[in-house]
């Protein structure tokens, strides 16, 4: 299923892509098939659910009997990141490439052997917003603003020592993530928290797909786009430590918990690499688009 949180009515709410561009309320859906409300208020409470997702399929085969008493058209709302607000930083993965590895290491005059161990970093969790709102560039903070398009892991359920066998048994789903990123605070501090966490640096979206709908192990196309510009095009089969590697290495000796966010690296061609480099300005457009995921856009103001 892609779920997803959006604005209606000046109201929060969330729900599922149905088809013909429209989305279901689920909660609203609930309260009309079933005259009853037992949904929580937000999707994280519903990923953090061990039955919430039971009634999303519920009403999802009743399709036949919807009304527009809760299934409104796409154009109608406005997305927002499918978790707007997470309860913990967003996990990211560093130089998780090669060639963006390579690109990265050379244009900031660093050794560029291929890490040996994932290099993990956070973002803050105020840097997260949905797809069509602006990226803030920060001109007093940052003149090199950068992007990166990156696939996001959503955790499901909660786990230590994860096997790598068991994986992919604790991911809810996945989303696109922009790591959006200031390179010349990422090279004056020894750590990339500060590079990577100024507000609107995380722009998450459009939807959150259940793992269900995506073969194992994860092979998707990723691009990213300024101005129509084709930036970054590979495949997730490409990430140096994947996907069970990732959750095997964060869950050792650390509890993932329901909702938890990682993103999992980006592919060459970032704004960086480029000689001389392309970095972000206001007024830009951004696209990161993942196979199967969607299109995650931006505006730089």
């Amino acid at each position: 299923m892609y779920l997803a949180t959006f604005l209606h009515d000046g109201r929060l709410k969330y729900g599922f892509k149905a088809k013909g561009d429209s989305i279901v309320d689920v909660v609203e859906a609930e309260r009309v098939i079933y005259s009853q409300s037992t949904l929580p208020a937000t999707l994280l409470e519903v990923i953090e659910s061990q039955t919430a997702m039971d009634r999303f399929r519920e009403i999802n085969e009743k399709e036949t009997e919807w009304d527009d008493r809760y299934v409104i058209p796409l154009k109608e709302v406005i997305l927002q990141a499918p978790i707007p607000t997470p309860k913990r930083d967003i996990i990211c993965l560093g130089l998780n490439y090669r060639e963006h590895a390579l690109e990265y290491t050379t244009a900031m005059e660093e050794a560029n052997d291929l890490p040996k161990y994932p290099i993990v970093f956070t973002k803050a969790t105020t840097t997260v917003i949905g797809t069509e709102q602006k990226i803030y560039s920060h001109p007093h903070v940052t003149s090199k603003l950068d992007y990166e398009a990156e696939l996001a892991i959503v955790i499901g359920k909660e786990g230590t020592n994860i096997k790598e066998e068991e994986a992919y048994d604790y991911i809810f789903g996945y989303t696109i993530i922009n790591d959006v990123s200031a390179r010349d605070l990422q090279k004056q501090h020894s750590q990339w928290f500060l590079g990577k966490s100024l507000d609107t640096f995380a722009p998450m979206g459009p939807f959150l797909v259940t793992e269900d709908e995506i073969d194992r192990p994860v092979k998707l196309d990723i691009q990213c786009r300024v101005n129509g510009e084709v930036r970054q095009s590979s495949n997730t089969e490409l990430l140096i430590f994947d996907i069970p590697t990732i959750i095997k290495t964060l869950s050792a000796g650390i509890t993932l918990k329901p909702g938890d966010i990682i993103a999992t690296g980006t592919p060459k061609g970032v704004g960086l690499g480029f000689e001389p480099p392309k970095f972000l300005k206001e007024g830009d457009t951004v696209e990161v688009e993942i196979e199967k995921l969607g299109v995650l856009r931006n505006i730089v103001s």
